[in-house]
């Protein structure tokens, strides 16, 4: 499988480096180089770019990439996951000339971007989160970063600073991606106080407003102190947490002007170095197909595919030096999220003792589980 191999190597390091409102289309970005053609990258999200989370933290990316002299930035926001954004990456191509695409959510991927890019295989297609795998086609890239790095590190803040031992998890679908930020925040605060607990609520979509409030005020009605999640948009389980007065941490970008009084530190994405880097590719000709860009890129903190928002005032050295020594070890390799002996929240053996997960596992891109000490259950 091409790029698998240099990902599971952490060849992306070498590439990379080693620091880590809907509205219609709409460009930006630079002349061409000077005359020279321009590269025209459409970019797709499923809910607004100012909404305080996952779009907003691509769409802020994007805009990184279209500073990026030669390359043009079309933009599409509030596409659902169904045909209507097959309809929209045909117009991107046919209409505005694109030649890469980042259908950003995780639901463009199956079926649609596998069926559409056999038809275009001159147009690169990147997706978020999607798994590449063997087989599929040439032109198809996934990437995604090890963003529950920095929801450990956040979880070792809500372990210092949580008072009743438990806390709230608001979460849209058992992805594995969402699973993998569940355990990893609970492990980072259990590394705190083993005796803590997570409680989960999914939501059962990205953006569900009413639920994710609902959800909010039922885990502070639990006496759960300390909230985080991972929708779409934060907004509303920041803004909920805060006015019920409890701490929160945040997922996607920075919430912190959301909720200034509780607001701890969050997993941010850190998009706008990752695509600047690739449109710079992109100007210097390099593609998936040729094998000049891997077909499954991989990063976290070391990567700069993620960081951690700035910690509030609120949170005491010891908690802050804790968090930083344990994002050193992350960043060092020293640290391994998942090790064993783990057990997930039926009593199973996970991960045997003596045995670990390091990141780049493609296990734990296909997790189905949610760690001892979570309270939930996948697909509830």
């Amino acid at each position: 499988m091409r790029g698998l191999m240099a990902t599971t190597a952490f060849g992306l390091t070498a590439r990379f480096g080693t620091a880590c409102t809907s509205d219609s289309s709409s460009s930006a970005g630079g002349d061409g180089g000077g005359g020279d053609e321009e590269t025209v990258v459409g970019f797709i999200y499923v809910g607004p770019k100012d909404d305080f989370g996952y779009n907003q933290a691509h769409a802020e990316g994007a805009q990184a990439m279209a500073s990026v002299p030669g390359i043009r930035i079309v933009e599409e926001a509030s596409v659902p996951e169904t045909t209507a954004v097959s309809e929209t990456m045909r117009s991107m191509i046919e209409v505005d000339g694109a030649k890469v695409l980042f259908p950003t959510s995780f639901g463009y991927f199956d079926p649609y971007i596998l069926e559409l890019a056999p038809e275009f295989p001159e147009v690169q297609f990147f997706h978020a989160g999607g798994l590449y795998q063997d087989g599929m086609p040439d032109n198809v890239g996934s990437y995604f970063g090890y963003i529950d790095e920095a929801q450990y590190v956040a979880g070792v803040v809500a372990g210092h600073m949580t008072q009743s031992g438990k806390l709230g998890f608001v979460a849209a679908k058992p992805i594995p991606q969402v699973l993998r930020n569940i355990n990893s925040y609970t492990l980072g605060a259990k590394s705190v106080k083993p005796e803590i607990t997570t409680q989960v609520i999914f939501t059962g979509d990205w953006a569900l407003p009413v639920k994710e409030a609902e959800a909010t005020n039922s885990m502070v009605d639990q006496g759960i102190d300390v909230i985080t999640c991972h929708v779409d948009s934060p907004k509303v389980v920041m803004e909920t947490a805060e006015k019920r007065g409890v701490f929160c941490t945040g997922y996607h970008a920075n919430q912190a002007p959301l909720a200034p009084n509780g607001y701890l530190t969050g997993a941010e994405w850190d998009w706008s170095s990752i695509y600047t880097r690739l449109g710079e590719d992109f100007v210097a000709g390099k593609t998936l197909m040729a094998g000049d860009i891997d077909n499954l890129l991989r990063g976290g903190l070391a990567e700069n595919f993620c960081k951690l928002s700035a910690y509030a005032s609120i949170v005491p050295d010891a908690a802050q030096a804790d968090a930083e020594t344990a994002r050193d070890q992350l960043i060092s390799k020293e640290l391994v999220i998942f090790e064993g002996e783990l057990k997930d929240n039926k009593g199973n053996t996970i991960i045997p003792a003596g045995e670990e997960y390091e990141q780049q596992n493609l296990e734990l891109e296909k997790m189905d589980w949610l760690i001892e000490g979570v309270k939930g259950s996948v697909g509830s």
